[in-house]
């Protein structure tokens, strides 16, 4: 007595939120319970268990089509003088042929080091002549490394406008 009692009791309270469910369409992926419009455009009805959608905020729509700030141009662009410019051109020359300077150092110390290929042992490659092998592997690494480094620089001082004043 007391289970159908709680069956019914359980059916009276879920029918109204049953009874109140709409026939909801599945276009793709958007959902409507429009009917009309739903079998208009030739969407699914969906049945079976409850929908639930939430509607999200909407992406903002793209700008009309026209100049983009790269496309627009300087005159966009905040002016700089020639000779402000000219400084900075000459900081950033200055700045990469440090860097140039720097790598080329690093360079040689790695090639000192790797000594072609047998750099000198330590008192940890005499016990472990396998981090001996490592040690090498990652010096020849670290050559490489190194090379493409000093090339990157290299392009990207010949990218920069040439030094009036001072001459490699």
């Amino acid at each position: 007595m007391k289970k159908t009692l709680a069956t019914l009791l359980l059916i009276a309270l879920t029918l109204p939120v049953a009874l109140t469910q709409e026939r909801v369409y599945r276009c793709g992926n958007e959902y409507t319970n429009n009917a009309t419009r739903g079998k208009a455009r030739g969407c699914k009805l969906i049945e079976g268990g409850y929908v639930t959608v939430l509607q999200g905020n909407r992406p903002a729509t793209a700008p009309a089509p026209g100049p983009t700030l790269a496309a627009a141009g300087p005159s966009s662009a905040p002016r700089v003088s020639s000779s402000d410019q000219k400084a900075r051109d000459s900081d950033a020359r200055a700045i990469l042929e440090a860097e140039l300077r720097k790598a080329e150092a690093r360079h040689a110390e790695l090639i000192r080091e790797y000594n072609d290929g047998t750099p000198e042992h330590n008192a940890l490659d005499l016990r472990n002549p396998q981090r001996y092998a490592e040690r090498t592997a990652e010096l020849k690494a670290g050559l490489s490394r190194s090379e493409s480094d000093i090339a990157g620089i290299k392009r990207e001082l010949a990218r920069q406008p040439a030094a009036s004043a001072s001459a490699n």
